[in-house]
């Protein structure tokens, strides 16, 4: 009992904290930065907010890493109920890591690019925002790609859930529609790239409900 509750106290603090970090760095500072089918206006919010660009790169990286290491502990509370199916909680968010990082080099690039006198004095300005508007495109789909593994993961632990005796059957129902979201969105994304709806955006209530489940699990002072 007392290991559970160290590994949900732990889990919940660090799951708390990609809220935060994925509002920010994925969610916001690329909405107010990024114009929508205005490259100039977007390579002129980059260049005068370079600090707050630089910080939505570092958010989503501390994002993805908190991530993995989240999945660690949840993966030790749940794998009683069956310690195959756990690991692949970890598996999926090992796999999300690499893809995510090489993500953010898109990112990155954009800075390089804008940041080098060599380069802006070779390709002309049409060029420029040419190579940026691929960046930017390749950096938006890479995010739903990485959305597969935000989904994934929820499936196995969803599932554990559902077969545990200590956690509310109700998330583990809703965990596993927050990952039919994730999954959706990348279908749509490749397959109906003109739809521009996100259906991950109305199914993230489970997730924030696990979050204070295990905050609550795992700094009660007395047993539930």
């Amino acid at each position: 009992m007392l290991e559970n509750k160290k590994n949900a106290r732990i889990a919940g603090i660090l799951y708390f904290l990609q809220i935060p970090l994925g509002v920010f760095g994925i969610i916001y500072i690329p909405k107010i930065l990024l114009v929508d089918g205005n490259i100039k206006m977007t390579i002129l919010n980059i260049l005068s907010n370079e600090f707050m660009f630089s910080l939505s790169i570092y958010c989503s990286i501390l994002c993805s890493i908190i991530t993995f290491i989240t999945s660690i502990y949840i993966s030790k509370l749940l794998k009683f109920v069956n310690e195959n199916i756990a690991k692949l909680i970890v598996i999926f968010t090992m796999i999300m890591i690499p893809i995510s990082l090489l993500n953010e080099l898109n990112y990155i690039t954009i800075l390089f690019i804008l940041k080098s006198n060599d380069i802006t004095s070779v390709f002309s300005v049409f060029q420029i925002e040419s190579i940026i508007t691929l960046l930017l495109n390749l950096h938006q789909f890479g995010l739903h790609i990485i959305g597969i593994f935000f989904g994934l993961w929820l499936l196995p632990m969803g599932y554990l859930i559902l077969k545990s005796n200590f956690i509310p059957k109700f998330i583990g129902c809703l965990l596993l529609l927050t990952c039919f979201g994730y999954l959706l969105d990348f279908t749509t994304s490749l397959l109906f790239p003109n739809i521009g709806f996100l259906l991950s955006e109305y199914t993230w209530l489970g997730e924030v409900l696990m979050v204070f489940w295990l905050l609550m699990y795992g700094f009660k002072k007395n047993k539930l």
